[in-house]
């Protein structure tokens, strides 16, 4: 692991890399998040006894569409032409109170995709969050990580 803040220029300012010397490769990373409920929340879900209609559905736009504007919200982060998005929801069979979220990005780019991957399953949580909210205020959204990539200069990187 490189110690190089490569996001900081010699007086400390922050900056854009310049990574256009860098070749176009095929890049993937997958994030985690894990959405805790009540199990009457998350029968509701399953059911699709929800107020504001397919949750679901909703959540896998958004974090879909949060994916594509990445470069929007973090500020030093490059646009990247993304090739796929996917956005994927699992029932922990172990606890009822848990929804896991699961995003992956992929692209041929010239720098990595982590960054689109953990906004995905970040906004995509969210979007559970708000339309489930009147349910259950007291849900959760944790363990956000990245649980691996694949590409690039550094290589494949698995948690």
């Amino acid at each position: 692991m490189s110690d190089e803040l490569t996001h900081l220029d010699e007086q400390g300012r922050a900056r854009m890399v310049d990574v256009g010397a860098k070749d176009a490769t095929a890049r993937t990373a997958v994030a985690s998040a894990l959405l805790r409920m009540q199990p009457e929340t998350r029968a509701r879900l399953v059911s699709g006894d929800v107020p504001k209609g397919d949750v679901l559905a909703t959540a896998r736009i958004a974090g879909i569409q949060a994916a594509k504007r990445t470069p929007e919200l973090i500020p030093l982060c490059h646009a990247i032409a993304l090739t796929s998005v996917e956005v994927h929801f699992e029932l922990d069979a172990h606890d009822e109170r848990v929804v896991h979220v699961r995003a992956t990005a992929r692209a041929k780019d010239r720098t990595g995709v982590e960054m689109e991957a953990l906004t995905a399953v970040s906004i995509a949580a969210l979007t559970l969050y708000d339309m489930l909210k009147a349910i259950d205020r007291g849900m959760t959204i944790e363990q956000i990580a990245l649980e691996e990539k694949h590409g690039g200069k550094s290589g494949d990187w698995v948690r």
